[in-house]
């Protein structure tokens, strides 16, 4: 008796460290849904709503290296290249890994195809982003984002 008391209760413990680990499927759809506002801020030409998933004070590495500093800075910025490069452009994303390294912290790898643009403008590039997302009391932000280009071959 006292060695299956053992084994249920080791059970449990294991359990409970995996879905730590793994995250909700809640979670997950949530952050999921932190990538489909990116792209449907992309689709309205909206930074605002394009930054909206973003926290406050985040980190976003834009794929030309530069750095960019806080949602209402990135909000701004794609702002102004949806009123003028990429106005005429398309994203399509789509989520290939989410790792919980905690409950409440999550890395996220996505790709991005961008098709679209006008005259010289036009572009057909894909990328892979990595996204540090948290969780809070307000559901899940983005922290970090780093935006790199896939080379074609």
């Amino acid at each position: 008796m006292k060695s299956l008391l053992v084994t249920i209760s080791s059970l449990i413990i294991l359990n409970m460290t995996t879905q730590a680990q793994t995250g909700s499927t809640a979670d997950e759809s949530q952050i999921r849904d932190l990538v489909k506002t990116m792209e449907d801020g992309w689709a309205k030409k909206d930074g605002a709503y394009f930054a909206k998933p973003f926290a406050e004070n985040a980190d976003y590495v834009v794929i030309n290296g530069m750095y960019i500093k806080g949602r209402t800075a990135i909000a701004e910025a794609h702002q102004r290249i949806f009123d003028s490069i990429y106005k005429e452009t398309f994203i399509k994303t789509e989520v290939q890994h989410i790792r919980f390294l905690r409950p409440d912290i999550a890395i996220v790898h996505y790709t991005g195809h961008m098709t679209g643009g006008a005259g010289e403008q036009k572009t057909d590039s894909r990328a892979i982003i990595t996204i540090t997302v948290e969780k809070s009391a307000n559901g899940w932000q983005i922290a970090a984002f780093q935006n790199t280009g896939i080379q074609s071959r």
